[in-house]
């Protein structure tokens, strides 16, 4: 299925280029026809160029990659940043600053310059200056405000440049170059589509048409974007059933055969220890039996010995306690 008919182009003027004397020869294949002095632009080579590209702008956004949306003419601004925005996709629609690509490590700084100064106001800290700094500092967040808003969530270099007027982002794109950075371009029949990786061909100067054709890559960045949340919920959705049947394992499946055997010796060593234990106690046992039958033998003798006549006399008595003393 086709990313967008023939009859959209036709009805927002896609197919419009520019006059004749003005044209690039480098756009020759892209030239359907002249009428009036004006070129007419192949539909069928923008049709298929563009379903290319919304394919590339999918991927690249599904793979973690961000597209930088570049349109600074008057046209384009309005556009470029309502359709960046819809796919949270940085955009540039004042002004390209010299070396945001090539000196991204510089304008970074600058966009945390910006987040700085807006803390110190959101915080109150403008209060404790005077009026004349708080006014010079409020215009400075308002320029770079007006320069890098657009660009303030990009952390990194973007993995892909959408243009819209080659002829007149020559200078995003030559630094888009540098970088190797591919680039994705409306290009009309006046300019020159020798830097530009993935050519549209298309007219870049009414209203209609830039709608429409950066609303359809906007939608491949959302279609990429709801790609990447699936592939990170199945990893999720994956590790649940994993652990659903999940089940506890027997020891014969845990452990090897030699394992096995050891726990199986021992346990039988055991055993056999539980064994003597309880013959150990009886024996005890019966020691303590016999022992106590001894003591009361001994209570029974002495108690024996003990047992005096008492019609016998103390003297009589005593006498034979020395005897039995000097006997033992």
């Amino acid at each position: 299925m086709a990313v967008i008919s023939m009859k959209a182009l036709l009805e927002s003027g896609v197919h419009f280029g520019h006059r004749t004397h003005k044209w690039d020869p480098g756009m020759k294949p892209y030239i359907f026809t002249e009428r009036n002095g004006i070129h007419i632009i192949d539909l069928q080579k923008t049709v298929k160029a563009l379903e290319q590209a919304f394919a590339l702008v999918r991927d690249t956004v599904a793979g973690g990659g961000t597209v930088l949306f570049v349109g600074t003419k008057r046209q384009a601004q309005e556009t470029i940043q309502m359709e960046a925005m819809r796919c949270s996709m940085p955009y540039v629609t004042t002004r390209w600053l010299g070396g945001m690509l090539t000196n991204w490590r510089t304008m970074r700084a600058r966009i945390n310059e910006l987040e700085r100064l807006e803390r110190m106001r959101d915080h109150g800290d403008f209060e404790r200056i005077t009026k004349k700094e708080a006014l010079l500092l409020s215009r400075v967040i308002e320029r770079l405000e007006i320069l890098l808003g657009g660009i303030r969530s990009m952390t990194r270099v973007p993995e892909l440049l959408f243009v819209v007027d080659v002829y007149r982002e020559e200078t995003a794109i030559h630094e888009a170059n540098l970088l190797n950075i591919p680039v994705l371009a409306l290009v009309d029949t006046n300019c020159d589509p020798r830097n530009v990786d993935y050519v549209i061909p298309s007219n870049d100067d009414a209203i209609r048409a830039i709608k429409l054709l950066v609303g359809k890559i906007a939608d491949a960045a959302l279609e990429g974007r709801s790609m990447r949340k699936e592939e990170e919920l199945e990893p999720a959705g994956e590790m649940r059933v994993a652990v659903a049947d999940e089940r506890e394992l027997t020891d014969e499946e845990l452990l090897g055969e030699a394992t096995l055997a050891k726990l199986t010796t021992r346990t039988t060593f055991i055993s056999a220890d539980d064994e003597v234990i309880e013959f150990e106690e009886k024996i005890e046992e019966e020691v303590a039996a016999d022992e106590s039958v001894e003591d009361e033998l001994v209570i029974e003798e002495v108690f024996e010995v003990e047992e005096i006549d008492e019609d016998l006399p103390i003297e009589d008595v005593l006498e034979e306690e020395d005897e039995i003393e000097d006997e033992e």
